[in-house]
């Protein structure tokens, strides 16, 4: 019982088997799609297929023991080798049905897989290289070349035998590289029409491509330069940017066909596509939410996010399992922007209506290109029209929406602009109203302001001469002291020039003549030395004198050594006449080259009194305050420097505090106890110093001393 159980099931399924290997495919004119003479078989039942290679397997009777049903596009990693290599053999037997009216001339694979056709095991083309005849293996790149020739007779029967060798993906997950293809291990037979239907759509491929790449990089450029001249348009700037993205869409989607591009840069070339394909949908609906002026929610940023993350996980997946993830947010996408169409209707208008038109356009193109696909007549040129709606309707929408947005915006513009002439009338009878009462209060100000410069001129005059007062009353002590010197030389000669004629009155008296002459000689020299004492005097007064008067602004040639010992002096004498127990060593060092130079005397005299004053006053306090171990002095000297002099006056007095050093030349300010100074000192000294072409500084350290720098020019 067993053994004929046995028997029987080996019968069976030998005859199923058998009936597997036996099989024959029918080919008919019928199959044909459309009106294309191309016939495709990779997907037909009939194939069956062995792992390995074997040159044997292309015969047309072999044993069919280890074949198993399977059909070239069925082939997936799982028979793929450790080294990531799939190698095997297709088998499929097929006779040509008598109601052919003519011979099929051609047969090709479409696959990255490199494979080799034998017919009725005669070895016919290859297609890339699976290492027939010891050549090394190249997958098939080239995707534009017409079927290889081969004749199938009407009513004959073939045995077709496909050796195949493909690799895993490097760049997708699990998969072959054929797996990815646009045609999946398609194998296909072609009428002797085709060959000239092929050309021609090359031909027309090439035109369409063409004048989309060329229309949306027109468009694109174009939006550019637009909101390169508009910056302040953020709907500019987006709308440039879904050109962009169309323009780049196209351009990695149409390039693929190129002859020759490796399946590694093909690959990445399409993921590119893509990419910039899911960029292109979310900029659609962030331009859609801008122009309609709708809120763009946080919800909203992360759904377009999510949207970009799925599609691009989708390309390195399975198609199965992408489609799975991707066509639900892509579903969520289009309901999104029908969402806001429809929302936004009653509130749409003018140049937004365009934008709607093109979106709608791009949707049904793509729908219209689905049914024609799923007609048994299919047609090419609608194929190619349908893609040139989906395109270019959205970028020319655009465009037109950008025509009528500024013609609206001109039209806004304009009649702003009338507004504002008419508004600007308005403004300018008031204008001129207003002008009459300004001008009024213009008068009326100005005649204030001019009173109050008038009296600003008068105060600043008296200050000045305030200021000139103060100096004198420095003076006068000094000039005091320094006048009664030469006038007790001019009384005490007196007195001895009156003794002597007394005395030469006698001797006449006597007739004692030589004595006579004598005494006249002595009278003789002492008139010369009063008469010397008595200009001495003169010269102090009239010093005095040139002080006190107002400057006549007219410069002199002087001697500016001895100008600056002569006010040294003065000064000197002058504080000593205050306080009898002030001594200071006073140190000089005049440089003789510098002669005589032309400023104005008296203004020089002053600047040099008040720095002496303020020298000899910050040594006295110093002195006051540390009446041991310290040593008053005043040094000043002078330096012919190129073109300038220098003169320097140091002391080693109080100093000037490093928080006030900044202010000293600014009027009013002082540093000396309130009453003792007007605080213009050294204000108009630097005044004067400057409108003779000079500088004038200082170099103080608190507590150890202060330096002033001089420098006027000699011409």
């Amino acid at each position: 019982m067993k053994v004929f159980t046995a028997v029987i099931s080996f019968l069976f399924f030998g005859v199923i088997f058998c009936r597997a290997q036996d099989s024959v495919i029918t080919i008919s004119p019928y199959m044909y799609e459309g009106n294309v003479e191309q016939i495709a078989i990779g997907d037909m039942e009939g194939w069956v297929f062995k792992s390995g290679n074997d040159t044997t397997w292309k015969a047309n009777n072999i044993n069919g023991k280890g074949w198993e049903k399977l059909r070239p596009n069925q082939l997936t990693a799982k028979y793929a080798d450790k080294n990531g290599r799939v190698e095997g053999w297709f088998r499929l037997r097929i006779k040509l049905d008598s109601s052919f009216t003519s011979h099929l001339v051609g047969i090709k694979m479409i696959s990255w897989a490199a494979s080799d056709i034998y017919i009725n095991g005669n070895y016919l083309t290859s297609f890339g290289s699976t290492g027939y005849n010891g050549e090394p293996f190249k997958e098939f790149r080239e995707r534009n070349v017409l079927p290889a020739v081969v004749d199938l007779i009407p009513g004959s029967q073939y045995t077709i035998a496909l050796h195949l060798v493909d690799y895993m993906s490097p760049l997708s997950i699990g998969q072959l590289k054929s797996n990815k293809s646009t045609y999946f291990n398609d194998i296909r037979l072609f009428g002797p029409s085709y060959n000239e239907y092929y050309l021609s759509g090359t031909r027309e491929l090439t035109l369409y491509t063409t004048i989309w790449i060329s229309v949306c990089a027109v468009l694109t450029l174009l939006f550019w330069l637009l909101t390169i001249q508009n910056p302040g348009e953020k709907n500019l700037r987006l709308i440039a940017l879904v050109t962009t993205f169309s323009t780049l869409t196209t351009f990695f989607n149409t390039i693929q066909d190129n002859t020759g591009m490796s399946y590694i840069w093909f690959t990445i070339d399409g993921y590119i596509g893509n990419m910039f394909a899911f960029l292109l949908c979310i900029m659609t609906v962030i331009v859609l939410v801008n122009i309609f002026k709708r809120v763009f929610t946080w919800s909203l940023k992360i759904f377009l996010i999510l949207f970009f993350i799925s599609g691009m996980v989708s390309l390195f997946i399975p198609n199965n399992i992408g489609s799975i993830i991707f066509i639900p947010g892509l579903g969520i996408l289009l309901g999104i922007c029908f969402y806001y169409i429809i929302s936004s209707w009653k509130s749409l208008k003018g140049a937004q209506w365009v934008i709607v038109i093109g979106l709608l356009v791009s949707i049904a193109s793509v729908l219209a290109y689905v049914i024609d696909t799923a007609l048994p007549s299919a047609s090419l040129t609608f194929f190619y029209l349908s893609v040139t709606c989906f395109s270019l309707a959205l970028p020319l929408s655009l465009l037109v929406y950008v025509s009528i947005r500024f013609k609206e915006i001109i039209q806004e513009v304009q009649l702003n602009a009338k507004q504002v002439v008419q508004l600007s009338k308005e403004k300018e009878i008031q204008a001129l109203n207003q002008q009459q009462i300004l001008q009024d209060e213009v008068n009326k100000q100005t005649s204030e302001l001019r009173e109050t410069l008038d009296n600003l001129k008068f105060t600043q005059t008296q200050l000045v001469q305030s200021e000139k007062l103060a100096s004198l009353g420095e003076l006068t002590a000094g000039i005091a002291h320094e006048i009664q010197n030469p006038l007790n030389f001019v009384n005490n000669f007196s007195d001895i020039n009156k003794e002597l004629l007394d005395e030469m009155n006698v001797e006449i008296q006597k007739g004692n003549y030589d004595e006579v002459k004598s005494i006249a000689v002595n009278i003789a020299d002492n008139e010369e030395k009063i008469s010397h004492h008595g200009k001495r005097a003169d010269a102090i007064v009239k010093g005095m004198l040139q002080h006190s008067r107002t400057s006549t602004g007219q410069k002199e040639s002087t001697d500016i050594n001895a100008l600056a010992e002569e006010y040294l002096r003065l000064s000197y004498q002058g504080l000593r006449a205050k306080d009898r127990a002030f001594n200071s060593d006073i140190q000089t060092d005049f440089d003789p080259a510098i002669g005589t130079i032309n400023v104005i005397p008296q203004d020089i005299g002053r600047v040099l009194l008040n720095i002496y004053n303020n020298a000899f006053y910050a040594v006295s306090e110093k002195m006051k305050q540390q009446k041991r171990d310290y040593e008053p002095c005043v040094r000043v000297s002078t330096k012919k420097r190129g073109d300038k002099i220098e003169i320097r006056i140091k002391d080693n007095g109080t100093g000037i505090p490093a928080l006030v050093s900044d202010k000293i030349f600014q009027p009013f300010f002082t540093t000396k106890p309130a009453g003792q100074g007007t605080g213009l000192g050294l204000s108009i000294s630097h005044d004067i110093i400057r409108s003779h072409g000079g500088e004038i500084s200082v170099s103080s350290k608190e507590n150890e001393g202060t330096e002033f720098f001089i420098q006027i020019p000699v011409n």
